[in-house]
């Protein structure tokens, strides 16, 4: 199921009267899961839908000003579908005659899965939630045509140009670090857990691994919520979570679309990025497939002066995901899944201050490499007002990094370092959500296992010693549960925990192989949280909620000690308190405004000691301070303005004693203030051909790689403009796109190689000026 709310950042719509009036309507020929969002947002009304086929039609659009039944009959002309006043702010959907009674299903399986929405839920949280009704900080993202199709080769970096609270380090598509709202543990990946919880849809993608980049492509939105998460997502949320809902398959319509385009870096090479998408309806109305295919380059534009080389950092990433689902009946849905990419980057994308710009010198190639796979199964049954949603997948991800770490102590001569990261992930969670009048609630238990093995070499001509490496193997249980107390129809009480029993084994992998043995643990994420619709343009919340990591072993420096080295569990606390204000009428003004305080104490982080190696400690406790805001309004008939911006401030206040020098330093990698000012605007130029612009300026604040002298650079502190452009003829379309678009020669992320850290003349420039010029059709 579908809804809308704040066209770039809130969640599905706690919605306001119908108006009898005339509204402006301004959305582009799209999918009619894209135009649902951009319907609700602009006459006030919550949308569901039944019909697992809804989500992936195409729509010819609706512009101008008309009724909103005016425009709910456009949109639906030519689709097989109509619509239906629940009452009278809330529309159904539905081939079938509509049910006098609405049920609510659980917020995060309708975000995965139209088919299993009976009526009316929030996307956004497990239980089914109005926004009115919802306490807490959540951002979407509608990947509609004008810009989706754009940011699908980008991966995640096309969220973070969107969302000025989510934050990514510079390494490189497959192994960056992302963080929201300034919990930021450090800038080098490590044995430590994820502070950001990463899903498509119901399915875990990671726990202990970067940012995996999944291709956009075939994505209906992408929903952010601010954290901690402990209580619903358990462990490695302590930031948040970030959740991909992909576009289910449509059990009635053979469907297919297909995207080409090319793209050049100023300064750089030429690129390209091709994609398809194939729906199979294999018995009408019981059982589809849907597959979805990519191919990626990314056009290098970096040079390497010692080794005569130009535009090195070449980047290719191909994959797909292929989903089976079969409806037998009695409200069952099940799916199959499997997702496979691989990225594969031929260097290093830094270059060095004290050389011409976008150029470094290195005596080898630092190739990356991130193989993923992932296979998955989804239950859901629906009876009465509550919905039973059991997920299971396994995932497997090699990782292989590769640094130049020519004059490390004891080699002579061209030298790489050589880390080979293997990681085995299985995780399941079964929970019963529903929701009456006076009341909502979700129970649920979940299990995880990691198993990360970590190898390291150096090899010269010389010889190929083995490091220090380690293995751990963490396991959780836990269960879970909340309930929310509908006191009247405008206040509501939320409470809930998380019980979870860990143990997690660990062992140093080198040539002595001593074991660490195991551990064993238990924790309560407790939360509580209110909301208060004051009146129907402005809804109060505050909640209080926690997140934790487990400990693990770690190694530090290649020596002959035998005894592993530990870090410990880290927690965090935040309190939150926000505002959702204004009309969410097309010609309104509308918004969020938040605040949140987080503890963070024994703050676990990754760092490289004074040679280069990676290693994992405790560091001390840290607070953060967060305030954000986030802005939309139309002031005419198919014009769109938005701002969003966050002031934040953080530091390590009571740091460990081996990092004591560092007292009331800030935490790495989020910039003090940034924000994000943008335009979209959209116009029918006949009857079957429309055009939408849009436009966009990013500024980052300036941050720090980490905490300690050796770290101590700064970065960021740039302004970065794009500009795109779609035109619309039936089922195909054109799009122009122009980002960083006066050239900027920003510093991403002060850091490439950990082996020339010590030097301080590491940056990551932002790519030059890049044109991209693409081509879609559907069928």
């Amino acid at each position: 199921m579908l809804f809308a709310r704040s066209g770039l950042t809130l969640a599905i719509v706690a919605a306001t009267a119908v108006q009898a009036a005339p509204i402006a309507f301004a959305i582009p020929p799209t999918t009619l899961g894209a135009a649902i969002i951009l319907l609700g947002e602009q006459a006030g009304l919550t949308i569901g839908f039944n019909e697992p086929g809804v989500a992936a039609r195409r729509t010819a659009g609706v512009h101008g000003r008309m009724t909103t039944r005016a425009a709910l009959d456009k949109l639906l002309a030519g689709t097989g579908y109509n619509y239906v006043f629940v009452d009278s702010r809330t529309v159904r959907i539905s081939k079938a005659a509509p049910s006098p009674t609405p049920v609510a299903i659980p917020a995060a399986t309708v975000a995965a899965d139209p088919a299993a929405a009976r009526d009316i839920v929030v996307t956004g949280s497990k239980q089914g939630l109005s926004m009115a009704r919802f306490p807490g900080a959540v951002s979407v993202i509608a990947l509609d045509d004008a810009r989706g199709l754009r940011d699908a080769a980008k991966g995640t970096q096309g969220i973070v140009d969107r969302l000025p609270q989510l934050f990514t380090t510079g390494l490189g598509s497959g192994r960056d670090k992302l963080f929201i709202r300034g919990v930021a543990d450090s800038s080098f990946n490590g044995t430590s857990q994820s502070t950001v919880g990463q899903y498509l849809g119901d399915v875990r993608l990671n726990f202990n691994a970067p940012d995996p980049d999944l291709n956009l492509y075939d994505i209906a939105r992408v929903e952010v919520l601010e954290g901690p998460q402990g209580t619903l997502y358990g462990t490695g949320s302590l930031g948040g979570i970030l959740r991909l809902v992909p576009n289910a398959p449509d059990l009635d319509t053979l469907t297919a679309t297909a995207h080409a385009a090319w793209l050049s870096t100023h300064l750089g090479a030429t690129g390209s990025d091709l994609a398809a998408m194939v729906n199979v309806p294999l018995a009408a109305g019981k059982v589809a497939l849907r597959g979805v295919g990519w191919r990626v380059i990314t056009p290098g534009y970096i040079d390497d002066s010692a080794r005569n080389l130009t535009d090195i950092n070449r980047t290719s990433n191909f994959g797909g995901r292929l989903t089976l689902r079969y409806v037998p009946g009695d409200d069952w849905t099940i799916d199959l899944g499997v997702v496979v990419q691989n990225i594969q980057s031929s260097d290093g994308q830094y270059a060095e201050t004290n050389l011409p710009p976008l150029t470094r010198r290195s005596l080898l190639a630092q190739p990356f490499d991130n193989d993923y796979r992932l296979a998955y199964v989804r239950v859901i049954k629906a009876w009465d007002v509550n919905v039973l949603t059991s997920t299971t997948n396994v995932i497997r991800q090699t990782l292989v990094n590769s640094f130049d770490a020519s004059g490390y102590p004891g080699t002579t001569g061209a030298t790489l370092f050589r880390e080979n990261v293997t990681i085995t992930l299985f995780s399941h969670e079964t929970r019963v959500a529903g929701q009456s009048d006076h009341a909502n609630w979700l129970a649920g238990f979940s299990a995880i296992q990691s198993d990360d093995l970590i190898q390291r070499s150096l090899s010269n001509a010389a010889l190929t010693p083995l490091l220090a490496g380690a293995r751990n193997v963490a396991t959780e249980a836990a269960v879970f549960g909340q309930y929310g107390w509908h006191l009247r129809d405008s206040l509501t009480l939320t409470g809930g925990a998380r019980l979870a029993f860990a143990q997690g084994s660990g062992e140093r992998v080198d040539a002595l192989a001593a074991s660490d043995g195991t551990h064993s643990s238990s924790k309560l994420l407790p939360m509580a949280a209110v909301s208060w619709q004051a009146r129907p343009s402005l809804v109060a919340f505050a909640q209080i909620q926690q997140g934790a990591r487990a400990g693990g072993v770690t190694t530090a420096i290649a020596d002959v000690d035998v005894l592993p080295q530990h870090f410990d569990p880290d927690q965090i606390t935040t309190f939150e308190t926000g505002v959702r204000f204004g009309s969410a009428h097309g010609t309104g003004v509308h918004g969020t405004l938040s605040a949140a305080l987080s503890r963070w104490t024994n703050i676990q982080s990754d760092l490289v000691d004074i040679t280069g190696l990676p290693f994992t400690t405790n560091i001390g406790d840290g607070k953060i301070a967060a305030l954000e805001t986030q802005l939309s309004w139309s002031p005419t008939d198919g014009l769109t303005l938005e701002a969003s911006g966050f002031l934040n401030n953080s530091v390590l206040d009571k740091p460990a004693p081996l990092y004591a020098a560092a007292v009331d330093r800030e935490l790495p990698n989020v910039a003090e203030m940034g924000g994000r000012v943008a335009f979209q605007y959209y116009v029918a130029l006949s009857a079957d051909i429309s055009a939408t612009f849009d436009g966009a300026v990013r500024y980052v604040g300036t941050s720090t790689l980490g905490i300690g002298p050796l770290l101590d650079v700064t970065q960021g502190d740039y302004a970065e403009a794009s500009l795109g452009a779609r035109v619309d003829r039936g089922n195909w379309g054109l799009t122009l796109g122009i980002d960083n678009l006066t050239d900027t020669r920003g510093n991403r992320f002060s850091f490439g190689d950990p082996f020339g850290l010590i030097r301080g003349n590491q940056i990551t420039p932002l790519r030059p000026r890049t044109v991209r010029i693409g081509a879609d059709a559907h069928f």
